[in-house]
């Protein structure tokens, strides 16, 4: 299975080197655009920092020492004229491909990348790990919970109560980082795991417990349906229920010999607080399903068109609600259709330009602060697709205090409102990358008219936070200018109402 996705991405660098709204009708397609200024190198894995810069590594699949980059917007806010500065390299010697990734609401911010499925363009289920320091934009070495020999291209995600929680992708151990006086403590959790962990995503959900859609890696149960739910008050696993249909992929979905790949696509939270999750079975139409944790039950979605379904590959909630995926057919074939599913029925849109050559498990999403997508698929040719939709009804965040005098290049500023964390996490691949936007992205008009972003820190991990008053802080960079000034804050892309500011 590995071995085929693998050839893929070679064949193709060598190619390119409560009632809220879901749908919009009538459908009117997105757009693509390719950003001005290509990066330096076919690039992966764009990561949105709280800062409204986009953290990204270069791609070669070999032993070297690959540079991050960030894409800075331009004094517009646009990143479609966005430029590219250095982010470093990790430590030495580890290279990864497909990783566990997040970004920490420390006073820092801080990244963390945790494993790899490869390193240095060799398969090994990397158990290495590192963290970014955005503001001293230097990567150090990370310590690994206590034993473990692998974490691979696991899944990570950071639980309400503000640490991160890693799996192991090779068994059924997860563990919770704390950050104690600076420094990183592992703690193991999970237990009552069904199955191990490899091939799974893990939803958020407004509760602050954990979904996962079972793999069955080692054929547990060759056409299983069962789903978990991680409750993180008590750090256990449990069954969420039967899918109703088959979402990952099996031999015995194809009637006999051809061997699983046990992948399956990504699951998103919509803003009406159920969770549309796609499969990856080939031999069965392209399933999806969809949840609702009020009820804590499953119900059929619709199948995928064509023949089409996600063995790996990305999912983004927009503003106005939709959910933007990128399908092909079959395991790791190429030609790769998008579509918006609206709550009901899949919407047809446009593609990027690479899409005939791609697969979807190639393609990355990350929400912009700006509504948009932007999309890599390990190419230089970094696109930005633009939705046609509007920002859903009560979907938008909303500030209730923020002081009306702030001081150019002061820190810790703090600000206050509703549903700053956004509907979900934004963007998702599942296991191999998480790209996670639900937290405060604080954005200031200046009296020159310049966009400019501060980085935030403080708030808590959360989705869905509905009419409770949540906060944050934010520093101002020392650029802005001074005078009369409007302040916004912005969740998975949705911007609140400006509240107007004087910046001395």
């Amino acid at each position: 299975m590995k071995v085929f996705r693998t050839l893929g991405i070679a064949v193709l660098a060598l190619l390119v080197c409560g009632s809220i709204a879901i749908a919009q009708e009538p459908f009117t397609p997105g757009t693509w655009t390719a950003i001005t200024n290509a990066p330096p190198s076919a690039v992966a894995h764009p990561m949105l920092l709280s800062d409204g810069s986009v953290l990204i590594n270069s791609f070669y699949f070999e032993t070297h020492a690959d540079p991050w980059y960030r894409l800075v917007p331009d004094s517009t806010g646009s990143y479609l004229n966005g430029t590219w500065v250095d982010a470093g390299t990790l430590p030495s010697g580890y290279n990864p491909l497909y990783f566990g990734s997040q970004v920490l609401p420390l006073g820092t911010t801080y990244v963390t990348v945790m494993g790899g499925e490869y390193n240095n363009g060799s398969a090994v289920w990397s158990n290495l790990a590192a963290y970014y320091n955005p503001v001293t934009n230097k990567w150090g070495k990370l310590p690994i919970p206590s034993g473990w020999t692998t974490i691979g291209d696991a899944q990570s995600i950071m639980l309400p109560t503000g640490d991160l929680m890693q799996a192991n992708c090779c068994t059924t151990q997860e563990a919770i980082m704390t950050v104690s006086a600076g420094k990183p403590v592992w703690t193991a959790t999970g237990t009552g795991k069904f199955d191990i962990n490899d091939e799974e995503g893990w939803t958020l959900l407004p509760t602050g417990n954990v979904l996962t859609v079972d793999a069955y890696v080692g054929a547990y149960d060759a056409t299983g349906m069962n789903s978990e739910l991680y409750t993180t008050s008590a750090g256990t696993w449990a069954s969420a229920g039967s899918t109703v249909v088959q979402l990952w992929d099996s031999s015995a979905a194809c009637g006999g010999e051809d061997e699983a790949s046990y992948e399956v696509g990504p699951a998103v939270l919509l803003p009406n607080g159920t969770v549309f999750a796609t499969g990856a079975n080939r031999c069965a139409a392209g399933h999806t399903s969809i949840y609702s944790p009020s009820a804590g039950t499953w119900t059929a979605g619709p199948n995928f068109p064509n023949g089409d379904d996600i063995a790996d590959g990305p999912a983004a909630l927009l503003p106005d609600g939709n959910v933007l995926v990128d399908t092909s057919k079959g395991i790791f074939n190429t030609g790769s259709t998008f579509y918006e599913f609206d709550g009901t029925k899949f919407n047809a849109t446009n593609g990027p330009p690479n899409a005939s050559i791609d697969s979807s498990y190639v393609g990355e999403f990350v929400v912009l602060p700006t509504g948009q997508i932007l999309f890599t698929d390990f190419s230089s040719d970094v696109e930005i697709y633009t939705p046609a939709g509007t920002a859903c009804s009560g979907c938008a965040p909303t500030i209730t205090t923020v002081a009306s005098t702030l001081t150019h290049g002061s820190k810790n500023n703090k600000i206050s409102g509703t549903q700053l964390n956004g509907m979900s996490q934004g963007a998702t691949y599942g296991d191999d990358n998480q790209m996670d936007t639900n937290f405060p992205i604080v954005r200031i008009v200046d009296s020159a008219g310049a966009v400019v972003y501060c980085r935030t820190h403080g708030w808590t991990p959360a989705v869905q936070t509905g009419s409770k008053v949540v906060s944050a802080e934010f520093d101002i960079p020392s650029t802005i200018a001074t005078g009369s000034a409007t302040i916004y804050v912005v969740a998975n892309g949705i911007p609140s109402a400006g509240v107007a500011v004087t910046i001395d």
